[in-house]
């Protein structure tokens, strides 16, 4: 059997998007700028000249996509440290790619573990840049590598010590519409098998009208076709509309559902109530409590 993508090369889509919070972070308009700064460290030298991650974004990125990475992190970075102040102890982060969460928090995380969990390519892609670069590794960040089409991230995790009654919280950042539909109920079954009382999941998702080239949102044409010449094809998308029913099913209350309008309400508008950046309306953002 030829071996797949994910099992030879590194998430093209994970180096994009730490490429984004890397520029990100060098912004000096502050509505555009996230809090990313080992992302920055992670990047060539020439990054050093700002204007060239500027224009790579500006050739080959959607239409508010940029836009729409540097809000997702603002967003998550924002539960993971409410989480954290509330007294979570446990972190799950799959498909963690180039996330940056466990170093940037390292004083809110003390007394919590962090796992992530990715495919071992992309894994040890990044634990070689951090060692290249003698950035240091907090000693509550567990890294284990998957193949999650034939390992089970249950039995991964439950080898790495994690505990089951521990409030967790879950994030799925750039996770759900790489997976096939069946997957998605699989994973959200998962975790409500894991999750210890008062739990949470964190994720972002596209509509399901995106994969029907609808074109129904701003930034839309051509997306879906950018991600499939990474050869990282979104297969699952939610029907606008259906995100609470689709949480209810799978043992959970919505806590909080954001689009594109209510990011950039929430991230980009100014004193005067203008918004000065527009996000890719592809995707949303929700927050869901385990029940």
């Amino acid at each position: 059997m030829p071996k797949r993508r994910i099992e030879t090369t590194t998430s093209r889509t994970a180096e994009w998007m730490c490429m984004c919070r890397a520029v990100s972070s060098t912004e000096k308009n502050p509505f555009y700028r996230c809090d990313d700064y080992v992302a920055r460290s992670l990047m060539p030298i020439f990054f050093d000249i700002p204007f060239i991650g500027k224009l790579l974004i500006k050739l080959f990125a959607a239409k508010g996509a940029y836009e729409y990475v540097i809000a997702r992190t603002k967003y998550i970075d924002s539960a993971v440290k409410k989480c954290l102040a509330d007294g979570f102890t446990q972190i799950v982060i799959f498909g963690a790619g180039f996330d940056t969460r466990a170093l940037r928090f390292q004083t809110e995380a003390q007394n919590a573990r962090i796992f992530e969990l990715d495919a071992a390519i992309t894994q040890y892609a990044k634990i070689g840049e951090y060692e290249k670069r003698h950035i240091n590794v907090p000693a509550n960040l567990v890294f284990i590598p998957i193949d999650f089409d034939r390992e089970s991230p249950v039995l991964k995790l439950e080898q790495s010590k994690f505990e089951r009654s521990a409030k967790t919280l879950f994030l799925l950042e750039g996770v759900l519409m790489y997976l096939q539909p069946q997957s998605v109920d699989q994973t959200f079954e998962m975790i409500c098998e894991l999750a210890g009382t008062g739990s949470e999941i964190v994720f972002d998702c596209i509509y399901a009208s995106v994969l029907r080239y609808e074109n129904k949102y701003y930034g839309e044409e051509g997306f879906i076709n950018k991600v499939s010449n990474q050869g990282e094809q979104w297969n699952f998308g939610m029907e606008n509309g259906d995100i609470e029913h689709f949480v209810s099913t799978h043992g959970c209350k919505l806590l909080d559902y954001k689009d594109a309008s209510g990011l950039e309400a929430m991230y980009f508008k100014d004193h005067t109530g203008k918004i000065v950046g527009r996000i890719n309306g592809t995707h949303f953002l929700s927050r869901v409590l385990v029940t």
